[in-house]
């Protein structure tokens, strides 16, 4: 049984991860349907401030930006399609 790591980190993490194994690694970008989307989702939580909240919407804005680094992208629109997304694209990457 080999394991394989996963790492849930930010765009530049990820890029350096790439760098340093680009044979052995895959990144995929998780993304909003869009930024208002996020910023919906978010209010509707009620769990953060208002400026809290616009870091946050300010932050996936910049890291929407470097979506062209990664090796695969998915969006988010709907959670259960999201997962078998990325579950296939594990699976044709791990099998290559």
């Amino acid at each position: 049984n080999e394991q394989c790591p996963l790492l849930d980190i930010d765009v530049k993490g990820a890029i350096h991860v790439q760098q340093q194994y680009p044979n052995t690694s895959l990144t995929i970008f998780i993304e909003p349907p869009s930024v208002d989307e996020l910023k919906r989702r978010l209010e509707s939580r009620g769990t953060e401030t208002a400026e809290s909240l616009q870091a946050r919407v300010n932050k996936a804005s910049y890291e929407i930006s470097f979506k062209e680094h990664f090796n695969k992208s998915i969006v988010n629109d709907d959670l259960e399609r999201a997962c078998e997304k990325a579950v296939e694209i594990v699976q044709n990457f791990l099998s290559q």
